[in-house]
């Protein structure tokens, strides 16, 4: 037997594993690492989070991989070099954090990558055709497997596809198991590039759970900042937003798309809410706004959008918490939106649940491989969670 065949058993036995999340989102500005020790499975899942560290990447690099992420037309050599080199950057991101954190790689069980989003295309947002829902990340988990030693899961969206669902958010999985309450009516918020929520219901069972993008998270404030603000990457606590006002007529026009329309549960990415979306808003309006009404309008209208889907299953009357996680819980204007948007529900993060709000995604992907490799695969009834591909070091 390959005895790499034969540790994903003897893992799978274990009382503990140490497993490693990884999470370069839509915002594109890094890598997250989060070193967990993941005791049990299913119900009785718990996690504690070893070491967390946000490891960016250099600007030349960035602007390389925004140069392919989220466009039609697209050079497929330069998706090829860079889905190596990817691979290869992230295992050395890998082996300097282990070392960092006093660990040997020989003591990690399992990788697991999340990837580099490039494209993601549900079939809600184009013309009928016969693909259906398809979703792309790069970022090769052979060359990570090799140049770490450990073994590596990745691609865990196409399972999720390929029955049917849209390979996105994952979220749903791990919140459940890490988040749901006998008493508590929790929204568990993540706002990265994208935003994303998880409606759990006290006592909710997992086949009654809702978990859907909304919108735009930071990635349209980012993008603006990046073009007309620079050498900024982001608006730090908001300070350039809180010294615009909104613009009713241009939130208006943003909210106007048919993707606010569509049934929940829905994803969507910078595909469709970029600055290009910005542009044809802002010509519909023809009027001249200052940069900093835009940013604080865009502020707005990333919590609009959240506060529709929320409002959508938490009534008015309903009390309720949302647990917020992400690039995002560090927006403060962004926060006060909501609050005013959603006057019942009080705003915490994730860290009052013990989970760092930063690592959260990180630590969603570790479980996911948790689940995968020692899991019961009828836990999750209909929603199978075999989810990943195996990359073996050897």
């Amino acid at each position: 037997m390959n005895l790499d065949i034969k540790k994903l058993g003897q893992i799978a036995d274990k009382k503990h594993r140490l497993i490693i999340g990884l999470m370069s989102g839509t915002s594109l500005d890094g890598l997250d690492i989060a070193l967990c020790r993941i005791t049990g499975f299913d119900k009785l899942t718990k996690v504690q989070l070893l070491a967390f560290e946000t490891i960016s990447y250099a600007d030349d690099f960035k602007n390389q991989v925004k140069k392919i992420c989220f466009v039609k037309d697209v050079d497929l050599e330069q998706i090829c070099l860079i889905n190596k080199r990817l691979g290869v950057l992230h295992a050395k991101y890998i082996n300097d954090f282990i070392a960092k954190k006093g660990f040997k790689n020989h003591e990690i069980d399992l990788i697991a990558s999340h990837g580099q989003t490039i494209y993601h295309s549900p079939s809600k947002l184009r013309n009928i055709d016969e693909y259906g829902n398809a979703t792309l990340q790069i970022g090769d988990a052979d060359h990570i497997a090799v140049h770490t030693g450990i073994i590596t899961m990745s691609d865990f969206r196409q399972k999720n596809i390929a029955q049917g669902e849209e390979g996105a958010p994952l979220a749903l999985y791990g919140d459940y198991l890490l988040f749901k309450s006998d008493d508590e009516n929790r929204v568990l918020l993540n706002i990265g590039g994208i935003a994303n929520f998880t409606i759990l219901k006290p006592n909710i069972d997992f086949e009654n759970i809702l978990c859907s993008d909304t919108g735009p998270g930071n990635t349209m404030m980012d993008q603006y900042i990046q073009q007309n603000f620079k050498p900024l990457s982001f608006d730090k606590n908001a300070e350039i937003a809180k010294k615009g006002n909104i613009n009713k007529f241009l939130l208006d026009q943003l909210l106007q798309h048919n993707f606010f329309l569509q049934e929940f549960p829905k994803t969507t990415g910078p595909e469709l809410f970029n600055l290009n979306y910005l542009e044809n808003a802002l010509k519909v309006i023809e009027k001249e706004i200052s940069k900093e009404d835009v940013l604080a309008t865009l502020n707005k209208f990333t919590a609009e959008a959240i506060a529709i889907g929320i409002r959508s299953f938490i009534l008015s009357k309903e009390k309720a918490t949302i647990y917020i996680s992400g690039g995002g819980a560090h927006n403060p204007l962004l926060i006060d939106n909501l609050s005013m948007l959603l006057p019942n529900i009080s705003i915490k993060n994730t860290q009052e649940l013990g989970i760092n709000p930063d690592a959260k995604e990180a630590i969603l992907f570790a479980l996911l491989a948790n689940e995968t490799i020692a899991g019961d695969t009828k836990f999750f009834s209909k929603k199978t969670l075999n989810m990943g591909k195996i990359s073996l070091p050897n």
